[in-house]
């Protein structure tokens, strides 16, 4: 082995290196106050180390991205862990590199001769900062999407070239697959070699000045670079990396949002906590002065610290330096805890906030079971969920008049009062049950703000089932089984199947003559009048998607049709549509159920 590591020695002059660069002299001796440039060397190695795995499951492209996230992200092995680690130690560069330039200014060793190595740290946040703001968008998700729309919307507010700025950054007019790739190649390829031009720069800098001595080192024997200053190091860069990996299990990893969606604005969109700062400091200038908050004063400040280490050969200017790095840093924080101040008192935000959780949720629930992620991707595969759309185009089509629990669908009051039924477990036993009640028939909950108000069927309750026998009451309780069987609800589907004699007792009682449906209605071929909607079937998903088609066919309300549009005749609804909104109603939105297509 020594023969063959001299061969090597003799070929490169490896061990000349190495003592080179092990054997530094340090004036009085290894300080855990230089740990800071380790930890962050540390930190970016982690980083491409991860970042290149990452890279190996990863598709950039708009209909593949979210996608390969959610793969690492839940089928991966250990993709999650990886994932997590790349996402935390990217924060927390952040803070070494802050606590490291803030070392700089209070040691002074932005100071001549140091001046060239403190701007190339300067351009070094910057490049770690562009990495984290490209970073966020390549999960493709309602968060990064949303978010980084409003960052580069701030790079056209640039004078004179901000359009063709924010042209060339998005790939075109609008967000998509060229945005996408764009930032990936910033963020996998461009931005990771200035950084590491720029590391080994400021690396040979610092090796060439040497590190700045503290007024008590001559009190003090020097040391050397290995071990004892390699050892405080690799101490700090445990303490990094164990802090990182209490935070991914702490958390559960990084955060993956439901798949970027372009027609569904993202009102909980926040920029990460590093940027947070400058969200809301935009917020105190008013519209047509943004560009002042968010690259004028930006500027001026940047340039500001750039001329620190001219400013600090004056008398007093270290002092000066020292004050303004402190007033930014409490600056920063200050802006960033109104921020979260802000937010958590705002109840828009935080309904926002709880809509896009529910979001993600139901995107991975729908991914994580069959048949999963459909070729079309993820944002196909929410756009095909009932429980998703359903409540969505209940709300801009049926709540004008209808009511889901009291609400419009979302959640929210229309200015208008219900005019019609609320279609809250619709075709359930419950519903029928009330619906048969002589309390409620002719509330709003069911026919008093229609026109059936006055017609038979009211009357039927009022008059007929008010004044039924305990006997027939119970009777009733058996038709009610039997016409809510009719709708298959998967609610019930047990209650059904535990009760099949009593729901067959029911078909034949609802031809006896003190119930006696069959006069208004067909159910089984059983009918004498045939004047109200047929029963057969009354519920089921075919029944309401032929209501929702078009009301005043036989088959339902004809000409006693009340105000109800014919959603399929009219194409106001596609078959699609009104497919997610039944599945909503009817509760065939559960990823044990797959619904007709």
């Amino acid at each position: 082995m020594r023969d063959l590591l001299d061969w090597l020695d003799d070929r490169t002059g490896y061990r000349a290196l190495l003592r080179g660069a092990l054997y530094e002299r340090i004036p009085g001796g290894a300080r855990w106050r230089y740990i800071w440039g380790s930890t962050l060397v540390f930190a970016m190695v982690v980083q491409l180390i991860t970042g290149l795995v990452l890279w190996s499951a990863y598709s950039a492209n708009a209909q593949g991205a979210w996608e390969s996230v959610w793969f690492i992200q839940n089928q991966m092995m250990g993709g999650w862990l990886l994932r997590g680690i790349h996402h935390y130690m990217a924060q927390v560069t952040i803070v070494l590199l802050v606590l490291h330039l803030m070392q700089v200014l209070i040691d002074g060793a932005y100071r001549a001769p140091r001046e060239v190595n403190f701007w190339f740290g300067l351009i070094l946040l910057q490049l770690v900062l562009a990495l984290s703001l490209t970073g966020y968008l390549l999960p493709w998700d309602q968060k990064g999407y949303w978010a980084t729309k409003v960052a580069t919307s701030i790079a056209s507010m640039t004078p004179v070239v901000g359009p063709s700025l924010q042209q060339l950054l998005v790939g075109g007019t609008e967000y998509g697959h060229h945005t996408l790739t764009r930032f990936f190649v910033l963020h996998a390829g461009v931005l990771p070699a200035g950084v590491a031009l720029l590391i080994v720069g400021h690396i040979y800098l610092f090796r060439r000045h040497g590190v700045t001595v503290p007024k008590d080192a001559a009190d003090k024997p020097d040391g050397y670079f290995w071990p004892e200053q390699v050892l405080k190091d690799s101490v700090a860069s445990l303490i990094v990396m164990a802090t990182v990996l209490g935070l991914v299990l702490w958390s559960g990893g990084a955060h993956l949002g439901a798949p970027a969606d372009p027609t569904e604005p993202y009102a909980a969109a926040r920029p990460d906590w590093y940027f947070l700062f400058l969200f809301q400091w935009l917020k105190y200038f008013p519209a047509g002065w943004e560009v002042v908050g968010a690259q004028v004063i930006p500027g001026l400040v940047l340039a500001l610290v750039a001329a620190m280490p001219i400013i600090g050969g004056w008398k007093y200017g270290h002092r000066f330096n020292l004050g303004v790095g402190a007033a930014l840093l409490a600056g920063v924080v200050m802006l960033t805890w109104l921020a979260r101040a802000e937010d958590a008192a705002d109840p828009a935000f935080a309904e926002a906030k709880a809509e896009a959780d529910a979001m993600a949720d139901r995107a991975a629930e729908l991914a994580s079971t069959a048949p999963g992620i459909p070729a079309a991707g993820g944002l196909a595969m929410l756009r095909a969920d009932p429980l998703t759309q359903g409540p969505k185009i209940f709300e801009a089509n049926c709540a004008q008049c209808h009511r889901f629990n009291g609400h419009d669908g979302l959640g929210g009051q229309p200015s208008e009062p219900a005019s019609a039924s609320d279609l809250a477990g619709f075709g359930s036993r419950e519903w029928l049950a009330g619906l048969l009640d002589p309390d409620r028939v002719a509330s709003d909950e069911y026919f008093g703000a229609t026109a059936h108000v006055r017609g038979r069927m009211v009357r039927y309750v009022q008059r007929g089932v008010a004044g039924f026998t305990p006997d027939v009451q119970d009777d009733l309780e058996k038709v009610i089984m039997a016409v809510s069987a009719e709708a298959a609800l998967p609610g019930q589907a047990e209650q059904d199947a535990a009760q099949q004699a009593e729901i067959v007792e029911g078909r034949a009682l609802i031809a006896s003559e003190e119930i006696n449906c069959v006069r208004c209605h067909t159910f089984r071929e059983m009918t004498e009048g045939d004047v109200g909607p047929v029963l057969t079937g009354w519920g089921s998903r075919a029944w309401m998607l032929g209501m929702l088609h078009d009301p005043t066919d036989e088959l339902y309300y004809g000409e006693d049709n009340d105000r109800m549009p014919s959603f399929g005749v009219d194409e106001s609804l596609t078959p699609a549509e009104m497919g997610l909104v039944v599945d909503w109603l009817r509760g065939d939105w559960t990823t044990e159920h797959t619904p007709e297509p």
